[in-house]
């Protein structure tokens, strides 16, 4: 027999026994308005709570060692380290956490390195609004999540490289020059990225040299304008 309620009283809900504890959530991304636009989304489910929010792909990964977080939705262009950055660090650090990528790119290059970063997900934030609550659930239950109308593309394009005898796009340069990269485009000396990154000042120029000779560059504009295209900063 339930107990009656006093007049006036605010209504209380009560989780049912069976019930499975929301999944919590950390969210990355540069833009505060952003982060409150997701943040509506997610906190407007019933099985989704975001417990921690990050401005850059650093923070988040220090987010997710000191918060207990199920998952992590990262934005790809971000300050000091990019989302793709942050999930390649979060997959090394902490294995179990699922990682989704929340991007405004609709680009197949993405897309690949992303998954090859441990995401298992690639929503599109024009369309947040309506695959991000399922891309999170996906994500949880270990299920890939890819944007409607991306797979016929990604098929096609996929069938038409293995005709060529070609496989998947590989990377232009390895993932510590492009940490460099990004630094470098951002106007940090050699100095204060070999502190961010625990390395010698020699060795970022080394690192830096070899970027130039990779991408045929000559100096740190022409870097600027390649970390542009490659999505590591924004104009």
């Amino acid at each position: 027999m339930s107990t009656p309620v006093p007049p006036g009283s605010p209504p209380t809900t009560t989780r049912p026994p069976n019930a499975r504890p929301p999944i919590r959530v950390l969210l990355a991304d540069d833009h505060t308005l952003v982060r409150r636009g997701v943040r509506l989304i997610l906190d407007g489910e019933p099985d989704l709570t975001v417990v921690a929010e990050a401005g850059d792909g650093a923070e988040a990964v220090a987010r997710a060692r000191d918060t207990e977080v199920d998952l992590a939705v990262l934005d790809v262009a971000m300050p000091r380290m990019t989302g793709l950055q942050a999930a390649r660090e979060l997959s090394r650090r902490l294995p179990a956490l699922h990682i989704l990528i929340l991007t405004m790119y609709d680009n197949e290059e993405y897309f690949f390195e992303a998954l090859r970063a441990g995401a298992s997900g690639y929503v599109l934030k024009s369309v947040a609004d309506r695959d991000l609550v399922e891309a999170c659930r996906a994500a949880v239950r270990d299920e890939p999540f890819i944007y409607p109308g991306a797979e016929r593309a990604l098929v096609r394009s996929y069938l038409e490289r293995l005709h060529r005898g070609d496989g998947l796009p590989e990377r232009a340069i390895t993932e510590r020059e492009e940490e460099i990269l990004k630094l470098v485009a951002e106007g940090h000396t050699s100095k204060e990225i070999g502190e961010l990154l625990f390395i010698s000042a020699k060795t970022v120029e080394r690192h830096r040299a070899n970027l130039l000779q990779k991408l045929g560059m000559r100096d740190r504009l022409e870097l600027t304008r390649y970390a542009i295209r490659a999505g590591l900063i924004e104009a």
